[in-house]
């Protein structure tokens, strides 16, 4: 009887000490995931762009570490498909909700339900800065400033002639909008104290895609046949342009990029683009997750943050150990 109970207690202590034991995290994930503390849904204007593919890989890593789970889609450029994220958003209750607006001005509705609906809104990369939409904060690349040091980087790469450019915009992005404003403010400046005139003569849509860069670089170059530099509002409008330049022959205009995503950076290590103010978008997403950390605890943040630019040339694209 003695050696039956000693049995019975042995296996008794056998499934204490078995309780104690770690749950086991399947390998690569982050402790803090298995403690969601909620769900971050995020929608960015695209996913085809490897510069929200970046903002939205580093949201998930960071947001995982934090102990978020993250639903993130890709807009596609389209106001009415993301308006129908952010509804399925507020349907599944999520703890916040992260934009890029396709069109920061279409899009204020649906951010007014999220706000009713007591659901933090942040932005990241592209602002929304009009009045009845309440954002939390914006995280976003200083582009203004960008658009400055882009029209710095064209006076040079143009030099004491000057010439003819053309802007290949995306009206539809806030933050393009701030780009091509800040680039104009510097080119105007320059033109009323220099005699190297720098001529702004047409201003083409490129919707920020390879293809409508090339299209737009090919009608500029129809209409200008002297035409001597593109500002591009991003890399792949940059990189479409290039290829509009090389199939005309015409691989002696200077193109100046922005972003900085690595076949842009290639591109300039090559010599096909002259210069890029490059952004930082896993800076971007770290924030953005930080952000939402502190408004969870009641901290009041200032209304955006901004992240400088920097120009980047084939200098430095020559010492850069990323590139071929």
């Amino acid at each position: 009887m003695k050696h039956r109970l000693l049995a019975i207690l042995a296996s008794v202590l056998a499934l204490l000490t078995g309780c104690d034991k770690p749950t086991t995290v399947p390998t690569g994930t982050p402790i803090a995931a298995t403690q969601a503390k909620g769900t971050i849904g995020v929608s960015l204007l695209t996913l085809d762009n490897p510069f929200f593919k970046v903002i939205g890989d580093t949201i998930t890593a960071e947001g995982h570490k934090r102990g978020y789970a993250t639903i993130v889609v890709s807009g596609d450029k389209d106001v009415a498909k993301q308006s129908n994220q952010i509804k399925d958003f507020i349907v599944k209750k999520v703890s916040a909700i992260v934009l890029s607006p396709c069109d920061s001005k279409s899009i204020i509705p649906v951010i007014q339900e999220a706000n009713s609906a007591g659901i933090p809104v942040f932005t990241v990369d592209i602002p929304c800065n009009e009045p009845g939409a309440k954002i939390v904060t914006q995280i976003s690349t200083d582009n203004f400033s960008g658009g400055k040091e882009a029209a710095h980087a064209m006076i040079e790469a143009l030099g004491e002639a000057g010439g003819k450019i053309a802007v290949l915009h995306f009206k539809q992005a806030e933050s393009c909008i701030l780009r091509v404003k800040g680039f104009r403010e510097i080119i105007d400046a320059h033109n009323a104290s220099d005699k190297a005139k720098v001529e702004i003569v047409t201003e083409l849509e490129s919707s920020g895609a390879k293809d409508m860069g090339y299209k737009a670089a090919e009608d500029a170059l129809q209409a200008h046949a002297d035409l001597r530099g593109i500002f591009a509002i991003n890399d792949p409008a940059a990189l479409g342009a290039r290829a509009a330049l090389e199939k005309a022959g015409k691989t002696h205009v200077f193109i100046i990029g922005f972003d900085g995503q690595p076949e842009g950076k290639q591109a300039i290590k090559d010599g096909k683009i002259y210069a890029d103010p490059i952004q930082f978008p896993d800076k971007m997403g770290v924030q953005i997750i930080d952000a939402i950390v502190r408004h969870s605890k009641g901290e009041t943040l200032p209304p955006q943050m901004l992240i400088p630019t920097s120009l980047y040339r084939r200098a430095d694209a020559q010492k850069d150990p990323e590139l071929k």
